[in-house]
């Protein structure tokens, strides 16, 4: 019975992950929903964004610096720091920050639409609950993870540069040309297309989980947990798989 329900569920969740994006064309549009969304997910998000990348990227600054220096390449802590951030820490980081914001209360919020019949009402009076509710979530996440990453990438090695140059006592702009150096199209665009497969993942795992709750206040509680744990579990597996693909595709040695 178990294997059938998992079977079930895996099938649901194929077919929502396939109809929310194929609802971004089809009418009628939801931009009401779609802004309100882009708020919560971007605007809300931020300052959180900001604070953890700010002391990831001095962290991150001062580990690299003080294992280079015994070595004699101190010197080349900017070029370790920015491919760090840019290709693999930054994106992970902000796609685990967004769903343990984000990913919940779209499960929360769709659970309890879901607890209290709001979800049937719709069904009821021919409004395509995908379309309504998944769609937009599918889109501000689309749009605001990347942006979220961006800023995060940008902030982290703002962290590194005041570690590197007023603690390890090393030339900032020497810091900032091994920057420039490695903002090639290899690794902008490894950096760049990991946001939108989590955003994508984030969003249809965690509208699934919410639209899937049962069992009262319990049954939410378990769903938004899961929300976020199968997000995690699925971002990080997804970027090793997309890690590997990138090198193969944009000719990286290993």
């Amino acid at each position: 019975m178990n294997i059938k329900q998992n079977i079930a569920r895996l099938q649901d969740f194929y077919l929502l992950s396939i109809r929310a994006p194929l609802g971004i064309f089809k009418r009628p549009f939801y931009f009401k929903e779609i802004f309100e969304q882009m708020d919560y997910a971007g605007t809300g998000s931020l300052f959180i964004v900001i604070l953890v990348s700010l002391f990831i990227g001095m962290a991150m600054s001062m580990q690299i610096s003080a294992e280079l220096a015994p070595m004699g390449l101190k010197m080349y802590t900017g070029k370790t720091v920015g491919i760090s951030i840019i290709r693999e820490i930054g994106p992970v980081l902000t796609a685990l920050i967004y769903a343990g914001r984000v990913g919940s209360g779209m499960a929360s919020e769709l659970g309890s639409m879901t607890l209290g019949h709001q979800v049937d009402i719709l069904r009821v009076h021919g409004v395509n609950p995908i379309n309504k509710l998944v769609t937009p979530r599918l889109i501000s996440s689309l749009v605001m993870l990347p942006a979220l990453t961006v800023v995060g990438d940008a902030v982290s090695l703002f962290g590194g540069y005041y570690v590197a140059v007023f603690v390890s006592n090393q030339s900032g702009s020497f810091y900032w040309s091994q920057i420039r150096d490695i903002m090639d199209m290899q690794n902008i665009v490894s950096g760049i297309v990991k946001p939108y497969v989590f955003g994508y993942l984030i969003a249809c795992i965690s509208c699934y989980v919410g639209l899937s709750t049962r069992g009262g206040a319990r049954g939410l509680r378990k769903a938004t947990t899961s929300a976020v744990v199968y997000s995690i579990i699925f971002v990080i597996i997804s970027d090793l798989v997309l890690t590997i693909i990138l090198f193969k595709l944009m000719g990286f040695s290993i």
